[in-house]
């Protein structure tokens, strides 16, 4: 297949996926009656509820599964001598280049990026990587002339003006400002979080002692972080505030490495419990390591426009506690009894994006497939999530509104909502209902029909399979929480 028609269809899918979430409730625009926010998203009603399950069965992997490892929730605003410790006032920044004519501003690897697919599209494969190739030296150079000079050697325009007439190549900080006072004059500047981490090092002592922990041992936090991308792109994937789930690993200085490729491998294996294809997931280490790391690499997944991050795992030596003790003049060190020494422990990094793992799930689970043979042939759409994470565990139907069908029903539902997210519908033909809970991945539907009256049994359609079988409603609970439990996935990770 031709790499151009290869994009086109990769384009198709993500552009259905995105309607579809939108469609039934999975994610909207925000403020969208205002036309909407950029980059700015809001999870609807069953959006949520994959999203917390995705944060729950993370949440357990860490802080349950793990016996060393505990959680916290720091604060989104810190005080701004933090955001000076860790770098990002001075460091933290994206290259961007503007076209004098359309005023755009672009993120100069994206735009470059953009370049090299073309030059695929066109069968250019060798100069595409060259390009890539010669992108890269620079970025790791911080050449900001050269990637201009790069920009401008490959004629590169403008998608709106047409026009190759650039600005010189500048950083721009992707930290959001306010001010936090009772008076205006006298307000101090503070920093939306740009990362979670950050919270975690300074409570890295109050966790330490109150918890009795010794090293090696995490600290784990979820929580909302905020950047200000120039360039946001590719729906969910790239926003300006989104979710982290990060736990933050302190060891013993020169074990690092073993403890980094200790969690590599553990990171990964997570991802694949959930159900993702092992092709679709690889490792991409860091050519150009962040100022703080001696060893970094990203987990990516095949989306719909190709390989990209969902997880960094990033050995970031003792940077954050040194400069952490140095700008706050507090002593952020451990005494380790084993070896009768004090020592800044070193820190190994796991940091998952939960909406990009939301984006995963949800392109991961999008089917479409034909069904049926000759003229009741028709093709069919369903979202194949892990049982364990889908929205709504179960559907209870009762087959029509009467005969006393509705009140089993009701009875079943009452029954199993207070172990599950369940749901219960009696309007129009069993099928519609049918179709309706495959479109947002609910793994079980149960139907109550004449039979029941007879024998105390119901029919119970699963998703993935079409399979229809005839159970005890007394088998009901056991059925589902087999099915939906995390335990599934958590003894893969034993």
């Amino acid at each position: 297949m031709a790499e151009k028609e290869k994009n086109q269809i990769e384009n198709a899918t993500l552009k259905k996926i995105i309607s579809h979430a939108k469609e039934y409730g999975f994610v909207f625009p925000s403020s969208e009656i205002y036309d909407g926010l950029q980059a700015v998203y809001d999870y609807g009603q069953y959006g949520v509820e994959l999203k917390n399950n995705l944060k729950s069965l993370w949440w357990k992997t860490m802080t349950h599964f793990y016996e060393n490892i505990v959680g916290i929730d720091a604060a989104i605003f810190m005080h701004p001598t933090t955001w000076k410790a860790s770098g990002h006032v001075d460091g933290f920044s994206d290259p961007m280049i503007d076209n004098k004519d359309s005023k755009k501003r672009y993120r100069v690897d994206h735009l470059i990026e953009a370049h090299i697919e073309t030059l695929k599209d066109l069968g250019q494969k060798d100069k595409a990587q060259e390009v890539e190739d010669k992108m890269n030296a620079l970025i790791k150079e911080d050449n900001l002339a050269g990637l201009r000079e790069l920009i401008i050697d490959e004629k590169i325009k403008c998608q709106v003006s047409g026009t190759s007439n650039w600005t010189e190549v500048r950083q721009f900080n992707l930290m959001f400002s306010t001010k936090v006072g009772s008076v205006a004059e006298e307000a101090e500047t503070i920093y939306l979080r740009p990362e979670t981490a950050q919270g975690i090092f300074v409570n890295f002592l109050n966790v330490q002692k109150s918890g009795r922990m010794k090293v090696p041992f995490g600290i784990a936090q979820i929580g909302k972080a905020f950047r200000n991308e120039i360039v946001a792109r590719q729906f969910i994937f790239r926003m300006r505030e989104f979710e982290q789930m990060e736990m933050q690993f302190f060891v013993r200085p020169g074990t690092e490495i073993e403890w980094y490729n200790t969690w590599k491998e553990a990171r990964k294996a997570w991802h694949l419990a959930l159900g993702i294809p092992a092709d679709k997931i690889k490792f991409h280490d860091h050519e150009k390591l962040a100022h703080y790391a001696n060893a970094a690499v990203d987990i990516e997944y095949e989306f719909p426009f190709g390989f990209k991050e969902i997880e960094g795992i990033h050995s970031r030596t003792d940077f954050d506690l040194k400069n952490h003790q140095q700008y706050s003049g507090k002593k952020q060190q451990y005494f380790d009894t084993e070896i009768n020494q004090n020592y800044i422990p070193y820190v190994v990094e796991t940091s998952v994006g939960a909406d990009r793992t939301f984006l995963v799930q949800l392109c991961n689970a999008y089917t479409e497939e034909v069904v049926g043979e000759g003229e009741n042939q028709k093709e069919r759409v369903y979202l194949k999530f892990h049982p364990a994470l889908a929205p709504i565990k179960a559907a209870i139907f009762p087959l029509t509104k009467k005969d006393g069908l509705p009140e089993i029903a009701q009875k079943i539902y009452q029954d199993l909502k207070i172990d599950f997210n369940v749901f219960y519908e009696e309007k129009d033909a069993i099928g519609k209902r049918y179709t309706r809970q495959d479109l947002i991945g609910t793994p079980f539907c149960i139907v109550v029909d004449h039979q029941t009256l007879e024998d105390n049994t119901v029919t119970v359609r699963y998703r993935d399979t079409l399979a229809q079988e005839r159970v005890q409603i007394s088998e009901l609970q056991d059925i589902i929480a087999k099915a939906t439990s995390f335990r599934g996935i958590l003894e893969q990770l034993k």
